[in-house]
């Protein structure tokens, strides 16, 4: 799927990253080249503005996505273009320059921060790195005003501290200031809620999505956790073995997905009513491996409807509604299933 709407800042055309795995004497002698297929022809775009959340389980390629966009990771093929220009084609040094618009919060915030270096250090590294700033005095001002923005006040209090004397919230609200201080277009932030306490988890997603909303941010948000998407994101891109399988705006792919990988994924979140009847999707199995993914639809092992067709031929990614992709041959069936499931489940008693 491709965008040329005016409002797109990023755009990802058939993006590919395989990570090449050492040859045994047999693959040499046959020319063989096996390799870890962990992004496998994914297209995507991000408005500006929008959070777009790219969600999916452990090991689907999601975290090697937002790596590859920022070219953490270098791509196999494939483009990206953001703001107009394919970024692949970038020296190192021009990258270097256009990462002030690019950046990104890790999973995991004290593994990604110099123990020895206090918060003032840590959020000016950037600053330093492109210099930014003209005087120690301006370095300063606009470090304070990063922490402010991610709530760490009084500043004061939090400019000379270590990683090792924050919580792991604040931890993680220093890494979104380090994000925050180039005063980027684009942020990628992976699962930057996943390693935290559900007390506090509210609190960096608020944070985020006032960024969002008063800088005009756009951000690729990654979870594994469909229903924390729903409610935190624009849209929804599930992500399956290296490939997306489906895309829409949050409420309606929650609300009718139209995969059935999706509709596992759904069945896996807990409800509150206890009369609520599950989806049952069948999906069996663990996720395959992607060095060596299935042929045709990489869902067939574990899904209910495959067929001859889905073990031999890859579903297109295609628009069943307005803004709503999935990459399923039967896409009819598996909507036929979810509305059997949501006839069975019992009507909602009247209030009083």
């Amino acid at each position: 799927m491709t965008a040329s709407q005016p409002d797109v800042l990023l755009e990802v055309r058939d993006l590919v990253k395989h990570f090449p795995l050492r040859r045994s004497i047999r693959e040499i002698v046959r020319g063989e080249r096996p390799a870890v297929r962990a992004v496998d022809g994914v297209s995507f775009f991000v408005r500006r503005g929008e959070i777009l959340g790219l969600v999916g389980e452990s090991g689907c390629g999601k975290t090697t996505t937002g790596r590859v966009l920022l070219r953490l990771e270098e791509p196999t093929s494939g483009e990206i273009i953001f703001d107009g220009q394919d970024i692949t084609k970038l020296s190192r040094e021009e990258m270097r320059r256009l990462r002030r618009r690019m950046q990104i919060v890790f999973q995991d915030p004290y593994d990604s921060m110099n123990p020895n270096l206090d918060v003032f250090r840590i959020v000016a590294e950037p600053l330093r790195i492109q210099g930014l700033a003209k005087s120690h005095e301006e370095m300063e001002e606009r470090v304070a005003r990063a922490l402010a923005d991610v709530e760490l006040t009084p500043v004061e209090e939090f400019m000379h501290r270590y990683p090792r004397e924050l919580s792991g919230g604040q931890r993680q609200r220093v890494a979104i200031a380090r994000a925050l201080v180039l005063e980027p277009d684009f942020i990628v932030a992976d699962e930057p809620v996943s390693m935290l306490d559900v007390s506090i988890r509210g609190g960096i997603l608020k944070i985020l999505q006032r960024l969002v909303r008063e800088r005009g941010l756009s951000l690729l948000f990654i979870t594994h956790d469909l229903s924390l998407a729903r409610h935190f994101c624009d849209r929804i891109a599930v992500m399956y073995l290296g490939k997306i399988v489906e895309q829409g705006a949050s409420d309606a792919l929650v609300h009718r997905p139209h995969h059935p990988y999706t509709q596992a994924l759904m069945e896996a979140v807990l409800s509150t009513d206890p009369r609520q009847k599950r989806i049952y999707t069948g999906l069996a199995g663990e996720i395959p491996n992607p060095a060596n993914p299935p042929s045709g639809c990489r869902l067939h092992p574990r899904c209910p409807l495959a067929s001859d067709r889905c073990r031999t031929e890859t579903p297109p990614l295609v628009e069943h509604a307005p803004g709503h992709w999935a990459a399923c041959h039967f896409v009819e069936k598996a909507l036929e299933r979810l509305a059997a499931a949501e006839a069975a489940s019992p009507a909602e008693e009247p209030a009083g």
